[in-house]
């Protein structure tokens, strides 16, 4: 990647050790600008700013081929507005790249020369599979794809990319030449469009992923059932109509699940529609109101190719995959797959360094509630498993609302878990890490509560109670700045009674710590532990 050394770059804060870094895809139907602050101790980055401009390249001169000059200079206004926007914010670098639109004008060199030379960017005409492997880096930012193969589809204005990959590799990255502005130019002058004009859409949409989807059966392997994900404008929107009629819309669109058959729903309402009518929807905007239709149908057809009865959907794409980039090229990142292994684990020490949370003493908590954790299954919890990396991250962050005030701070803590940024993490699992933190302390779960309202599901909220009791008790272990407590053993005798005892941490100089008050404030924690589970909790004192 070719990327612009910003002249007017300022230093990061001193000892804050942050740099900033802006990142521009000159699109086919939009620019996006994305600015990124990168920490890098933790090797990761947060969005600062992200802004998207239709400026619609790809609507070029229907004899020669060019980009337009209208389409020029809305793009110059924007870019123009990026750059300073991108220099106010005292980024150290610029890494911009055009896609089809730019890459398939016969003068989209001259565009980039242009924009060298009176803006001062240095834009990177990337090819179709480098743009595949970019938008395969930003997926790799925000979703946990482990072992399992996914199949990442990404339709764009001039091209939609086709990717297969798991948590090791990108085994197949693909482009074709069909987009929705493309194919809204160049087949849907009706609109509505007719039948017969639908059908022969469908099938030149089929004839040009051909190709792709080929590829990627090739590389499939035996029993291997792909899922898939998809990204950018057409798939947020369809995702946005599809949660507007939803009873409790997400407010994020990150990790939101659409079906085939829920898709088919969607495009026969839009194809029905007038023009004024799709333009009218409040879950889209006016301009991709117009392409909707044809975006729509390669999804629909692609998914229908691929056998794909689901997709999930990701908020991240290329202008992430840039970021990504620059990391691994700056060495800020080992390699993009231990990047990906470790993202939910960096995504909540992000978000707890953000709010000033003592490390040391988020680890200590978070030990303990997993020891808890590990050894009361059965008896505090019935977890199979999947709640223990929600704990940990709860554990991590259980304190982070004392950064807006220490009184009622649980309730702080909801608030900032909820609308903080937990990349890997599906709604839903988001949602039971700010329950469970924002439980650990003071009356349970009550029916009012907005934090209890949004997890419908009853075991969901079964293991948010159990896993915010374990959470309750580590942190009433917590009572100093130094670790005191070496070991903790949990036992359950037979007359219904949870037994925890405390080893003490052996001093530098072998002296024993007397834990009369972690002791006693573990007991406080008793007409909790009887009311959920009906257990008496006794903590002997230490060496008895």
């Amino acid at each position: 990647m070719v990327s612009s050394q910003a002249p007017w770059s300022e230093a990061p804060l001193p000892g804050s050790g942050e740099r900033r870094v802006a990142a521009i895809d000159i699109g086919t139907n939009s620019i996006h600008l994305l600015i990124a602050a990168i920490n890098p101790e933790l090797r990761s980055f947060s969005v600062v700013l992200a802004e998207k401009s239709t400026t619609r390249l790809g609507e070029r001169d229907p004899h020669t081929g060019d980009l337009s000059a209208a389409a020029i200079e809305r793009a110059f206004l924007t870019l123009r507005h990026c750059r300073d926007l991108a220099a106010s914010h005292g980024v150290e670098q610029i890494v911009t790249a055009a896609t089809s639109a730019v890459r398939e004008a016969p003068n989209g060199r001259e565009f980039v020369q242009a924009l060298h030379d009176q803006l001062g960017l240095t834009v990177d005409l990337i090819s179709g599979p480098e743009e595949a492997r970019l938008i395969y880096l930003g997926v790799l930012s925000g979703m946990t794809l482990g072992d399992k193969p996914h199949l990442i589809l990404d339709i764009g204005g001039g091209s939609t990319e086709l990717i297969l990959a798991d948590g090791s590799d990108a085994r197949v990255l693909t482009s074709t030449r069909i987009g929705a502005v493309r194919l809204q130019r160049e087949f849907c002058q009706q609109d509505p469009l007719p039948s017969g004009r639908r059908s022969f859409l469908q099938a030149y949409i089929q004839g040009s992923l051909d190709p792709a989807v080929a590829q990627v059966s090739q590389a499939l392997r035996p029993g291997e059932k792909p899922l898939m994900v998809a990204t950018s404008g057409t798939a947020m929107a369809l995702a946005s109509l599809a949660a507007a009629e939803d009873s409790k819309p997400q407010r994020k669109l990150q990790g939101y699940r659409l079906s085939l058959e829920r898709i088919d729903q969607l495009i026969a309402k839009l194809q029905a529609m007038m023009p004024e009518q799709r333009r009218g929807l409040t879950a889209i905007n006016e301009r991709r109101a117009e392409i909707i239709v044809p975006g729509a149908l390669i999804l629909q057809t692609a998914m229908r190719m691929l056998q794909a009865r689901e997709l999930v959907v990701c908020d991240r794409a290329l202008r992430e995959g840039l970021i990504v980039d620059w990391m691994l090229r700056n060495d800020l990142l080992g390699d993009r797959f231990a990047f990906q292994s470790t993202i939910r684990e960096r995504t909540v020490r992000h978000l707890a360094r953000n709010y000033g949370v003592d490390p040391e003493r988020a680890d200590r908590v978070a030990a303990q509630a997993l020891a808890l954790y590990d050894q009361t299954r059965g008896w505090l919890h019935h977890d199979d498993g999947k709640g223990r990396l929600l704990l940990w991250a709860a554990a991590q962050l259980h304190d982070c609302g004392k950064y807006v005030n220490v009184g009622a701070y649980h309730k702080h803590t909801w608030y900032l878990i909820r609308h903080g940024e937990l990349l890997g993490y599906s709604e839903l699992e988001h949602l039971m890490v700010a329950a469970i933190a924002r439980y650990h302390r003071r009356g349970l779960p009550k029916k009012r509560h907005e934090s209890w309202q949004l997890i419908e599901g009853r075991e969901e909220r079964r293991t948010v109670t159990s896993l915010a009791l374990l959470l309750r008790l580590a942190a009433a272990l917590d009572r100093r700045p130094e670790a005191v407590i070496g070991r903790l053993a949990v036992r359950l005798e037979g007359s219904g009674v949870l037994m925890v005892t405390l080893e003490p941490r052996l001093g530098a100089d072998g002296s024993r710590p007397d834990l009369s008050l972690e002791r006693w404030s573990l007991l406080s924690c008793g007409p909790v532990v009887l009311e959920v589970t009906g257990l008496q909790l006794q903590v002997p004192e230490t060496g008895a």
